[in-house]
């Protein structure tokens, strides 16, 4: 996609080598910024294979599903109720004993 903006990737990328060792940095998150960029190299590939070998269509209908379903779940764990949300019937009223 020659459009598309590399803000993120770039700013990730950027925050590893802030944070490395070698620039000073802690390198506390540098794990997680890596899995991040890997996360998106690999959507990146798939998506590619996907447009070339397959169909030029097929990366945006698997973007729509997992989109649709991690709505659906989000959706879902937003309608449920745990047990934490509701006080339990044994509890006795705050300030009295």
């Amino acid at each position: 996609m020659p459009d598309l903006t590399t803000t993120v990737l770039t700013l990730t990328i950027t925050g590893v080598a802030a944070d490395s060792a070698l620039a000073g940095g802690t390198g506390s998150v540098a794990g997680r910024r890596l899995v991040a960029v890997a996360a998106m190299l690999v959507g990146a590939l798939v998506g590619a294979a996907l447009a070339l070998d397959v169909h030029i269509v097929a990366p945006l209908v698997v973007a729509l599903v997992v989109t649709a379903g991690v709505a659906l779940v989000s959706w879902r764990a937003g309608v449920a109720a745990p047990n934490w949300v509701h006080p339990s019937e044994n509890r006795r009223p705050e300030g009295r004993l």
